[in-house]
């Protein structure tokens, strides 16, 4: 009776978890190997050559540095907030005398014992917290790039300062990580089951959202600019068809009559050689 009750939590959960953790594996030796595939990779790059470009003309852009730094660090702030607002509702739920098994009585299949799930709750606190936390490093270091990317004299190098300004962002998207597998986690207080079946929707939704373009990959742009030359030159042809009729439309001009010269000897406005001196 124990293993009927234990076996799906014991093959699918397992099954669901390792998943997460493969794809994690295989999306870092992509950014390891072939960075340039990878959306992580690409903003890391564009950070980095935007440190260098904000420090080589850092007497017009100091102000564009410290607020786009400063929207970086609000963003961090509030999904920080959030975190530790979650995970304080689901620690004072687990402090509560209240009884779970009651609530979810029903869940498809799995265990429904008290160990099983205070694994499950403490699995969801986990994943708030370590959301918090890597948040809360991301707040950090974005305030030492901060202080760095505005320093009159050389001291600290550009690289320097993009490393550190990578770092945070590593950590921003590490949080950003932790808060959509708490999805997962989340469905797994009503069973195996439907916790395995968001994973395999997670996993597919984290490969579209983590991979960039190849650079060498211009078929189906160059299709796409052909479409919007060619949309672009039967405009103009339509833009010249119309100004050509309207000119046809316009009236012709002619030339005023001629009228005679009247000369004058005291002055004459028309010719400057009639002029008396």
């Amino acid at each position: 009776m124990a293993w009927n009750a234990y076996y799906l939590d014991l093959t699918l959960s397992p099954i669901a978890f390792l998943m997460m953790v493969a794809y994690n594996v295989h999306l870092y030796i992509r950014i390891t190997r072939s960075p340039m595939t990878t959306v992580m990779g690409v903003n890391n790059r564009a950070r980095r050559a935007w440190v260098r470009s904000i420090i080589q003309d850092n007497e017009k852009r100091n102000i564009l540095a410290v607020q786009t730094l400063r929207n970086s660090i609000m963003g961090s702030t509030l999904l920080a907030t959030t975190a530790i607002l979650l995970s304080s509702a689901v620690a004072a739920f687990l402090a509560s005398s209240y009884d779970v098994k009651q609530r979810i009585g029903s869940s498809v299949l799995g265990s429904q014992s008290a160990v099983s799930l205070g694994v499950k709750y403490m699995a969801l606190l986990s994943g708030f917290l370590s959301a918090f936390l890597c948040y809360v490093q991301s707040v950090r270091y974005t305030n030492h790039v901060n202080f760095n990317i505005n320093l009159p004299d050389k001291s600290v190098t550009p690289e320097y300062v993009a490393d550190v300004l990578e770092r945070a962002a590593n950590f921003h998207t590490i949080g950003t990580r932790a808060f959509y597998m708490t999805v997962p986690l989340l469905l797994w207080l009503f069973g195996p089951i439907p916790f395995f079946a968001s994973t395999i929707v997670l996993i597919p939704t984290w490969y579209h959202l983590d991979s960039a373009i190849e650079p060498d990959s211009k078929t189906a742009g160059s299709g796409a600019e052909q479409g919007r030359g060619e949309s672009l030159k039967k405009t103009n042809d339509v833009v010249s068809a119309v100004v050509s009729s309207e000119k046809d439309r316009r009236p012709v001009a002619r030339p005023a009559p001629f009228t005679p010269h009247v000369h004058d000897e005291d002055v004459c406005p028309v010719c400057h050689a009639c002029r008396k001196i």
